[in-house]
Order: C-alpha cells, then structure tokens, then sequence
C-alpha cells in the first residue's frame, strides 16, 4: 500500500534517481528523495491540531497555512488521526461552545461568531444534534455534559 506521501523516483547512494523495480519495492542501497515517514507526517498533523486547537480555523485557512490542497489536507489528516477533519473541527467548536456557554455570560449569538459559526441557527442546530438540547437550556439547566 502506499503512502499519501510516496514517490515513485529515488536518489540512490551515488546521488542519482532510481527507479522502483519491478517488485514494487526500492532497491537496499536507495533513500528516499524526500522524507516520508510516519513522524514527519505526524508533525504536520501535530501542528495542525494545535492551530484548531488555538482559534477557530477552516479547512481551507489550514489548507493555505500548510500550502496544500483542501482535499489533500484531509487525506492527510484522515489518515494520521482515523478522524474526519470536517467533523473533528466542527466537534471542536461545539466544545469549545459548551464551554463557554458554562463559564461565561455572552449569548447564543455571540458564542457561535466566536467559535466560527456564520449564523446562530446553524450553530443551534449542530448544537442540538451534538448536546441533544438547545444551548439556552443547555446553560440553564446546569446538568452539563462533559466534553
């Protein structure tokens, strides 16, 4: 199987391409042109968690950041954590809501600008869907889930 990151041409130890032989694998004597392990990958995906993590970001502002494509940024992502990322960001803005709406006074309005929601019904409903209540009763009831 290969990776999201392999290449098909080598340098070999005399610094010249190689090429994958017929078995598929590289010759012993060959290193890979451009690293593409595992921990070099994780890093990318390391840095791009502590980003959500800090502040409200899209798939497409992390895209840039990293000078990839959407879709490849996903890939990526998928395949290092086992994770969507579309879903994992947007399960971070929930908590991060949840959050709020437990430790703070601001409204339901303003919470969703805050956590990157464009309109307060969509942030309501993917709140509801989430916590299984609005987030006015969630705050009211003081029977917080935890995140």
């Amino acid at each position: 199987m290969r990776s999201l990151d392999s290449r098909d041409s080598f340098v070999g130890t005399n610094g010249t391409n190689a090429t994958i032989p017929d078995g598929g694998m590289p010759p012993a004597a060959v290193a890979l042109s451009r690293p593409s392990t595992p921990t070099v990958l994780e890093r990318r995906v390391q840095k791009i968690l502590r980003m959500a993590d800090s502040g409200t970001f899209t798939i497409r502002d992390l895209a840039l950041e990293f000078h990839l494509s959407p879709s490849y940024l996903q890939r990526l992502f998928k395949h290092q954590t086992g994770v969507c990322m579309g879903e994992w960001l947007n399960e971070q803005r929930l908590r991060r809501a949840a959050h709020l709406l437990e430790n703070s006074y601001l409204s339901v309005k303003e919470i969703a600008h805050n956590v990157g929601y464009g309109h307060a019904s969509s942030f309501i409903r993917a709140f509801e869907r989430r916590f299984t209540q609005a987030p006015a009763r969630y705050r009211k009831q003081g029977n917080y889930t935890k995140c």
